[in-house]
C-alpha cells in the first residue's frame, strides 16, 4: 500500500485518500437523531464496561502480584474495551457534521487547527520529571472528512510531521520526526 519513488513517499489506491463525497441531507439528519438516541445508551454501556473491568482488575490484584502475565493480557484487555466504547461508532453525526457537511474550507480550518495544536505539544521543551511531549499522533476521519488526507498530509509535511501507515478511512497517523 505504501511505496518509495524518487525519495518521496507515494501512497497506492489514492481513491481514500480524497475527500469523501457528501451525503445526502436526509442521511444526515437520520443518522443525527440516530446518534441523539444512541448516544446516551453509549455513555451509559462505557460506564459499566469502565466499571466492570475495574472492578475485575481490583478483585484480580492479588494474582497480577504473582503473574506478570496475566497484568500485560489484563491491560491489553482494557486497552480494546476502553478504546473501543469511549471513541463514536463511524456512522454517528455530530452537530458541526451535518451543519457543515460540504464545506470545505470548514474542514480544512479544522485540520489546520488539529495539526497546529499537536504541533505544539510535540514542539514543546522537555521539562525535567515529566513526561516526554508526543511524537506521534492520530487525526481521526470526522476532521478531515471534507477535505481529503491528503490535505492532512500536506499540512503536516509542511509542519515537520511524517506520515505513518495509516488507514485513510479511519484516520491519519503522523509522527514528529524532530522527536529523535
Amino acid at each position: 500500500m505504501y511505496e518509495y519513488k524518487n525519495s518521496e513517499f507515494v501512497v497506492a489506491g489514492t481513491e481514500h485518500w480524497v475527500a469523501w463525497p457528501t451525503r445526502p441531507r436526509w442521511q444526515l439528519v437520520a443518522r443525527f437523531v440516530a446518534t441523539v438516541l444512541f448516544l446516551p445508551f453509549w455513555v451509559v454501556l462505557g460506564a459499566a464496561i469502565f466499571l466492570g473491568t475495574l472492578a475485575i482488575g481490583l478483585a484480580t490484584e492479588v494474582i497480577t502480584a504473582v503473574s506478570s502475565s496475566y497484568d500485560k493480557a489484563f491491560d491489553r484487555f482494557m486497552d480494546k474495551a476502553l478504546g473501543r466504547v469511549f471513541t463514536l461508532p463511524r456512522w454517528c453525526v455530530l452537530w458541526s457534521e451535518m451543519r457543515y457537511e460540504g464545506d470545505t474550507a470548514h474542514y480544512r480550518a479544522r485540520v489546520d487547527k488539529l495539526v497546529a495544536a499537536w504541533t505544539a505539544k510535540a514542539s514543546a521543551p522537555r521539562r525535567p520529571k515529566k513526561p516526554l511531549p508526543p511524537s506521534e499522533c492520530e487525526i481521526p476521519r470526522r476532521a478531515y472528512r471534507g477535505c481529503g488526507g491528503h490535505y492532512v498530509v500536506q499540512v503536516a509535511t509542511a509542519r515537520g510531521w511524517e506520515l505513518r501507515p495509516s488507514e485513510p478511512e479511519r484516520s491519519v497517523r503522523l509522527w514528529w520526526s524532530a522527536s529523535t
